[in-house]
């Protein structure tokens, strides 16, 4: 195989074979195809894009490319669940304790925060003594044991989507569907899934800006998934505002245990419950949407969810008291309220300058491996639609560093719009695919 044959007939708009496309992933993996090729190649599938097969096959080249974690020896049917990124997007903290305590086994391997899209894992480690690396026996172990596991990932998963991931950063690829959606699903496909939930946010503080762009990316994940035998559901969901109140780690964990505890934002407990019902569906615990909802909203009140979360984090070395009493989770030094200067609704709240903002504080990070202050952040008092006057406020700023607070409070205020009259909120759940 030539690689400038496998260029030219992508740049012209023709398909790959398996082969050719098995050939390129694996020359890129080890060095034989060099750099300049793979990103001329990966011009012109930004151009020309993939068909359905294409995709399947690329994603499964680079599924091949390293491990893949077998999770056969735990019972059950595994269903993972992967969102595409947000501003106070605690999903996870909230729903792989949620179904887990339902019956669905959740062995789940979580990412780091980078920029302002924050990280579980980071998350998690709010609670002290919390170990998100486990080796793979301890792992399974727990999945068996209390049916719920939440660690960093590990092994050499998907080698070849590390790679080309980066080449795409710097050659302004990034925002191709076929390599976005191929990158997403070879990782949880590599990592031992079953079925898989996708979460694919879209509005300002999402990488998918508008609800067409979010529904094509569903769609070609679920056409992967479909394509190599893995029950795959999207749920499209609403990130023009933040989700939830609470931005930042330990903030974030207040809040999901408010949730597990049926006391949650009204928006963070319907997309928990949403995806978790999918979740049920997927595995065949149930095998009715509505009936699955009902099922975990019980859970969120008879204590079983919250019970789970306090296993989880027992299990992997976490305070438990800090689950039955938040206010042992760090806490910021000051706290620095941000003040409405005018009457009216709030018609808009940036939620990318608000994640902005919680990595000014602290809450996130510019660079891999960079430290990140647990206790900092922001917690909103309005959301979209909410009636306000001068005085109100808006958002309380969580900071150990005042001068870090000022330039942070400058961002809040300007995330916030205020319009004369009250407007029409859209819909949290967008679509399902």
């Amino acid at each position: 195989m030539r690689m400038t044959d496998v260029i030219a007939k992508k740049r012209d708009g023709h398909e790959l074979t398996r082969e050719e496309i098995y050939g390129l992933v694996k020359g890129y993996t080890d060095g034989s195809i060099p750099d300049y090729q793979m990103s001329a190649w990966a011009m012109a599938v930004y151009f020309q894009g993939m068909t359905p097969r294409e995709t399947a096959d690329l994603t499964m080249a680079m599924v091949e490319s390293g491990d893949q974690l077998d999770l056969s020896e735990i019972p059950g049917i595994k269903v993972d669940k992967h969102s595409t990124g947000g501003v106070g997007d605690k999903i996870t903290l909230v729903v792989a304790p949620l179904v887990a305590s339902a019956g669905i086994p959740v062995a789940k391997m979580s990412g780091r925060g980078l920029g302002f899209s924050g990280g579980t894992i980071d998350k998690l480690e709010s609670f002290a003594g919390f170990q998100v690396e486990l080796s793979q026996a301890d792992f399974f172990k727990q999945v068996r044991d209390i049916g719920v596991a939440v660690i960093g990932q590990t092994g050499n998963l998907a080698p070849a989507d590390k790679k080309l991931y980066a080449l795409r950063d710097v050659t302004a690829t990034v925002e191709a569907v076929p390599l976005i959606a191929s990158s997403i699903m070879s990782k949880k496909i590599a990592a031992g899934a079953d079925a898989i939930l996708l979460d694919v946010k879209v509005g300002k503080g999402a990488f998918m800006k508008t609800l067409d762009e979010a529904e094509t990316l569903a769609r070609a994940m679920v056409a992967i998934g479909e394509q190599v035998g893995r029950r795959t559901v999207a749920v499209i969901s609403d990130m023009n505002q933040p989700l939830g109140y609470a931005v930042g780690n330990a903030l974030e964990v207040r809040e999901a245990i408010e949730t597990l505890a049926g006391k949650g934002p009204e928006d963070l407990t319907e997309l928990a419950l949403t995806i978790g019902a999918h979740m049920l569906v997927l595995g065949q615990a149930q095998a009715d949407f509505t009936a699955a909802y009902e099922l975990l909203r019980e859970h969120l009140t008879n204590g079983k969810a919250l019970a789970k979360l306090a296993e989880l984090v027992g299990a992997q070395g976490g305070s438990t008291e800090a689950v039955e009493n938040p206010s042992l989770l760090p806490q910021a030094s000051h706290q620095i309220e941000v003040k409405c200067s005018q009457e009216g609704y709030i018609s808009g709240i940036d939620a990318e300058r608000i994640g902005h903002a919680s990595v000014v504080l602290g809450a996130g990070r510019l660079t891999k491996g960079a430290p990140i202050d647990y206790a900092v952040g922001i917690v909103l008092s309005k959301k979209v639609g909410s009636k306000v006057v001068s005085g109100n406020t808006l958002a309380v700023i969580h900071a150990n560093d005042l001068e870090l607070a000022e330039t942070a409070r400058q961002e809040v205020e300007a995330a916030f719009s205020i319009a004369a009259e009250s407007v029409q909120t859209q819909p949290l759940i967008r679509k399902i695919i």
